[in-house]
């Protein structure tokens, strides 16, 4: 009886390559595409105004603060309050605050509400605002920036980008 012939060399090694190719162009590809869909960073004008660019994805998103802590906002025009998730709020050190039900897209959530939190957004402070905790499904250092807040501004929005000014 024969012993089976070894298999060639491209046989044993051409899965394994083809497999480590492919891995490396989607590794490519997720980097690329994370630094294309990356937010432009807002721009302060001239004239002290906030200019936010819009993203890829249509919206609006800003770095700041809340109560000192770093946040990145999503700029949300529907949104009664700045609104944040427990989590975050726990570690910027919020008191305990009022007990609310939020009325969301998704339906009802329960969260409560804190008052006399400074927020910063570039150059624009505001302080002594109210501030929703109980965003969820997000993380933790995201945030939602609402009329709370946008209400002390006048707000352009032009095609591709959103101007904060001072009243």
């Amino acid at each position: 009886m024969r012993a089976p012939a070894a298999l060639p060399t491209s046989l044993k090694w051409g899965p394994l390559a083809i497999m480590v190719f492919w891995i490396a162009v989607m590794g490519l590809l997720y980097a690329v595409m994370t630094q294309y869909l990356k937010p432009k960073p807002v721009l302060v004008s001239a004239s002290g105004s906030l200019v936010i660019p819009r993203t890829r994805d249509g919206h609006f998103y800003a770095s700041g603060t809340v109560n000192g802590k770093p946040v990145n906002f999503l700029v949300d025009t529907g949104a009664s309050l700045v609104t944040v998730s427990e989590q975050f709020a726990r570690s910027a050190g919020f008191s305990a605050g009022v007990p609310t039900t939020f009325q969301t897209a998704n339906g009802a959530l329960p969260g409560r509400i804190v008052s006399d939190i400074p927020i910063t957004l570039g150059p624009m402070n505001v302080s002594g605002m109210k501030v929703g905790v109980g965003l969820a499904g997000a993380e933790v250092g995201d945030a939602l920036l609402g009329q709370s807040f946008l209400s002390k501004f006048e707000i352009v929005l032009s095609r591709d980008q959103m101007t904060l000014r001072q009243r």
